[in-house]
This record gives structure tokens, sequence and C-alpha cells, in this order.
């Protein structure tokens, strides 16, 4: 005959569960920790490759090794910790920086063809995915397989959103400014859905979750192109380091759980 679980072992069963998910719940400062490394990620892919004249394909072997370490750090990880998870999403912006670039710059692709392909990639995984799990929500990324494809999701959303980010400014002509407004609103559409309406909450997050990107990638350059350029000419070294240091700052001082509801 089977026993009915009491609610302290149903309670010691959820927290067991929650214990399992190395991702962050996602709160408003999840948010702006995300943005800031969209832009450091931007900053920090043109100092190696630019500034640095390592160029877009060493530049990419560069950050796609530590991003793949990173991600072996988050997955081999006993717990959620913040620092092992932002790096791991920082060095996911900076390659995702150097492979546009390298894409469109040397392979040629062009940054419009580029995401078309980066979106047929994401949702392709996200597909794969949700048929072999059957969720792909946040904070159902408690096991192996799940982080796999979180990690390699992320990747796909940050390539993306580099592409499109170049796009928008350069090749769209609207500037780093006018950019950032069009992300910006966007962002802000996400939320007045996710407010006002019943769509899909995990689907809200990935939206959103790629619109940040862009964002900061248009405000990455907007900080460090030339002023004849529309940017503010500022050394990527400084930005950079500036970036790191707010970040830092807010993972160790804003609270960070890891996730336990829907997003």
């Amino acid at each position: 005959m089977s026993r009915v679980i009491t609610p302290a072992e149903y309670n010691m069963m959820k927290e067991i569960n929650i214990s399992l998910v190395k991702v962050p719940q996602v709160t408003i400062g999840f948010w702006v920790i995300k943005i800031l490394a969209t832009t450091m990620g931007e900053t920090g892919g043109d100092a190696v490759t630019m500034s640095m004249s390592l160029g877009y394909a060493l530049g990419t072997v560069i950050f796609m090794s530590i991003f793949i370490a990173a991600v072996m750090m988050q997955t081999k990880a006993l717990k959620f910790s913040p620092f092992i998870y932002w790096f791991a999403i920082i060095a996911s912006t900076t390659v995702g920086t150097t492979l546009a670039d390298f894409a469109d710059r040397s392979l040629g692709v062009g940054y419009l063809g580029g995401a078309a392909l980066l979106a047929t990639l994401l949702i392709i995984t996200l597909i794969i995915w949700y048929r072999t799990l059957g969720n792909i929500e946040v904070a159902s990324v408690d096991n192996p397989k799940a982080e796999s494809f979180y990690w390699l999701t992320i990747m796909f959303s940050q390539t993306l959103g580099t592409a499109l980010g170049d796009w928008t400014a350069d090749s769209a002509g609207l500037g780093y400014i006018g950019a950032s407004y069009i992300f910006s609103l966007g962002l802000c559409a996400v939320l007045a859905l996710y407010l006002f309406s019943q769509i899909s909450r995990t689907l809200l997050f990935w939206v959103a979750f790629v619109l940040t990107r862009p964002l900061g990638a248009v405000v990455g350059d907007f900080l460090d192109k030339p002023v004849a350029q529309g940017g503010l000419e500022l050394s990527r070294y400084s930005a950079t380091a500036v970036l790191l240091f707010v970040i830092v700052i807010l993972v160790m001082f804003l609270p960070q759980r890891p996730a336990k509801k829907l997003h």
C-alpha cells in the first residue's frame, strides 16, 4: 500500500529539487546584471579582437575556450554559485561578440544572414530541448542534460543578439542611440505582455533574454566606437574594467537564489 507523503516530506523534496538548480531566479537585479554583462561582452570582445589586434578568428578561439571552461565549472558545481554563473554568462557574451563579427567580417555572411541562421539554430535548440526533456523553463535546469541545452541556447542567443544589434545600428542605419531605443522599446513590450497577458512566461523570458543582448551590444559600441561613427571613443579596456567592477559589486550584494518558479 502506498504511503501518503506528509507536508514536511513534500517540502523537503521540494527543497532538494531546488538545490539542484544552479541558475538564478529571474528578478530585476538579474536583468540589470545581464544587460551590464552583455555590454561588457561587447567592449571586452572588441578589446581583444581590435585593440589587441588579435583578429576575430583568434578572439573567437580564446573566448570559446573560456566559455567552455566556464560552463564546465558551472555544470560541475554542486550548488548554485552566483559568481560561476555570471562568469559563464560574461564568457558567452564575449564569444557571441567575436563569433558574430567573425561570421560577418571574416566569412562575409553578413549580420542579417548570420542573424537568420542563428535564430534558426536557437529555435531548433529550444524545440529539441523541449522534445527531449518536456520542459524549457529555467527552473527545470536541474540536471546535466538540461544544463547542456541551457548553455547551448545561451550561446546561440548571445551571438544572435550581437548580430541583431550590429545590423540594426550599422546596416539599417539607425546608429547606436537609435538602435538602443528600438531594443529598449522591445523589452518594454515584453514587460507589458508579462504584466497584462497570459502569454507563456517561459517564451517571454527567452525573448527578453535575446533582446537584452543587442541592447548591450549597441550600448557597448556606443561607448567604444570612434566619435566619427557615432560613439564616445572611450577606452575599451577602461570601459570593460568599469563594467566588470560594477557587475562584481552587484553579484556580491544583490540577493540571488536558485530559480524555483516559472519565468
